[in-house]
């Protein structure tokens, strides 16, 4: 995220708009991302395999999140609706494997990815992705704030090379509809 870019909050008129009428129902995910070389093993504290089916058309994602411990499964329904490329609105759904079975016949494409979470660093949650199939190679590490002041404030991990907050080719859906992308701008 460049320094100039001042990242807005969120007013109601802006929830309403992208269809959220009672943004009460959601909350805010602030976040910065990071092209990385590799995982950082000696800090993560918690691995889970990801897959998601972006579905096609609305901003749907139905996600199935699998610790790599043998944890239970947990299964959701959620939905984005970007502010900027690191202010997001967002909802869940948590499911039962009869409902997840159900919606996953809906139509899209599928991304799978293992998530590290590496715990809270300088007060910022902080998790690296490695993706796998057509997005194998890239490794991408992303810290969530809970406020922009927060968010803008924090440094690149010194395990990261290159930030991508505002580069969109790096979000789930652009990612899984067109593949890896190339350098960034």
């Amino acid at each position: 995220m460049s320094k100039e870019t001042r990242v807005p909050e969120i007013d109601p008129a802006t929830a309403a708009a992208l269809g959220w009428p009672k943004s009460k129902y959601a909350w805010v995910e602030r976040e910065r991302r990071w092209l990385c070389r590799a995982v950082p093993l000696d800090h993560v504290v918690r691995s889970e395999v990801y897959e998601d089916l972006y579905v096609t058309g609305p901003q749907l994602r139905l996600r199935r999140a699998t610790p790599t411990d043998g944890g239970p499964e947990m299964l959701r329904l959620g939905r984005k609706a970007d502010v900027s490329p690191a202010v997001r609105l967002l909802t869940s759904i948590y499911l039962s494997p009869e409902e997840f079975r159900l919606l996953s016949s809906l139509p899209g494409r599928v991304l799978r990815k293992t998530r590290h979470s590496l715990g809270k660093i300088d007060g910022a949650n902080v998790f690296v992705d490695v993706f796998e199939g057509a997005l194998s190679g890239l490794i991408m590490a992303e810290a969530e704030f809970e406020t922009v002041e927060a968010m803008e404030a924090w440094p690149m991990p010194d395990f990261a090379y290159r930030e991508v907050t505002d580069d969109v080719r790096y979000t789930g859906g652009m990612l899984v509809t067109d593949g890896l992308p190339g350098e960034p701008d």
